[in-house]
């Protein structure tokens, strides 16, 4: 099998390779910050991106593993002493060769680390493991003679198991030289302290519709979906969006919110169809996509009566109406937050001993209309 036919472990289904994506979006703050530092001349060797999952963390450093890779080392001042060039952004022409490189994956100065593939099962491993992390040691020890740059990018750096983080803090300690090693976190809490200590930390935040709307674009995706909704269900994550675009969430939560819509309490024969289908064998990336939807809807309703405001913008029609008269006052609104945590401690149980999606289903409808119906 060649190493285009292997799974990736930092690729989103149905999206392009961070390495394939040129252009990074809503992110300009971060930008910023990196090119700061970058043309004061003290550029830290260790950089943590931290943020929601899906809002370009992976593609930023990729970006940023591009500009480094194709920008020459100056060695302080020019010829006649002239400053060193200040860099206002960090584009890279598709047509350079580094940019080339890294898409065939041939570029020697990049290093990436992501969870492997165990050799005996022949599937992503569950973390990464020690292993992963020695090779990146045979790496710098090979390719320091040129005296170019060199790029780690470690994705995801949450899912390194005890031994792999202990063994990439030494590295952390005794830096190689014109080495820029990025560690990609979606719960930086995870990290041992010491790890976090030694980076320098770009936090990203979550796409504007706007923003939503051009790296959906970018990534593919059609020009005529539903940006705003798919950005409020989303929250504000591109990964997330192409998910809910992919397994259908869109239709999942405009289904959640009809079976409550109306005055006499929920559509049964709709929550039944819902929940039947969640029970189709094979469906259980859709069935997870479920709970999520309706972790989506209890939140979103939780926030109405804290604010007095539905969230905007609506993610399916009629749904303004129904949070308002859902939750109408803060009291309620705890009790919305209050059964959220129970309906998911009881569903994540519920699939952790493999019990029938249908009948998780029907609970959780069933759990949400008892609070429904409670005193305000």
């Amino acid at each position: 099998m060649s190493a285009d036919d292997l799974p990736e472990a930092d690729r989103v289904e149905g999206a392009p390779h961070p390495r394939e994506t040129m252009r990074l979006f809503g992110q300009e703050t971060a930008e910023a910050g990196f090119l700061e530092a970058f043309n004061s001349g003290r550029l830290h060797h260790a950089w943590l991106l931290t943020g929601p999952r899906g809002t370009g963390k992976a593609t930023l450093a990729w970006r940023i593993a591009r500009f480094l890779l194709a920008t020459p080392i100056t060695q302080g001042g020019g010829l006649f002493g002239d400053a060193p060039p200040t860099y206002e952004t960090m584009d890279i022409s598709p047509d350079h060769p580094v940019a080339h490189r890294l898409l065939a994956r041939s570029e020697p100065g990049l290093h990436s680390i992501t969870r492997s593939i165990n050799e005996k099962t022949g599937k992503l491993r569950d973390m990464i493991v020690v292993d992963d992390i020695r090779k990146l040691t045979h790496f710098l020890t090979m390719s320091a003679a040129d005296g170019g740059r060199r790029v780690v990018i470690v994705d995801a750096a949450d899912e390194m198991n005890v031994n792999a983080a202990n063994a990439l803090l030494k590295m952390l300690e005794e830096p190689p030289a014109n080495t820029t090693i990025f560690l990609i976190s979606h719960q930086p809490s995870r990290l041992l302290p010491t790890i976090r200590s030694r980076c320098r930390e770009l936090r990203l935040t979550p796409l504007s519709p706007e923003d939503m709307q051009q790296a959906l674009m970018q990534a593919g995706a059609d020009e005529r979906a539903e940006t705003p909704a798919l950005a409020a269900l989303s929250a504000g994550s591109v990964g997330e969006a192409m998910r809910l675009m992919r397994l259908g969430g869109l239709e999942m939560y405009a289904e959640i919110v009809a079976i409550y819509a109306g005055d006499r309490g929920p559509d049964r024969p709709r929550a039944l169809k819902l929940a039947e289908a969640a029970a189709t064998r094979g469906a259980e990336d859709r069935f997870d996509l479920l709970l999520t939807m309706f972790d989506t809807f209890l939140a979103r309703l939780a926030r109405t009566g804290a604010t007095g405001q539905p969230p905007h913008p609506e993610a399916a029609p009629g749904e303004a109406d129904l949070l308002l008269r859902l939750a109408p006052n803060p009291h309620k609104a705890r009790a919305w937050a209050e059964i959220a945590q129970t309906i998911s401690d009881r569903t994540r149980h519920g699939q952790a001993v493999n019990l029938d999606p249908a009948a998780l289903v029907l609970d959780t409808v069933f759990k949400i209309t008892e609070t429904a119906s409670a005193r305000p």
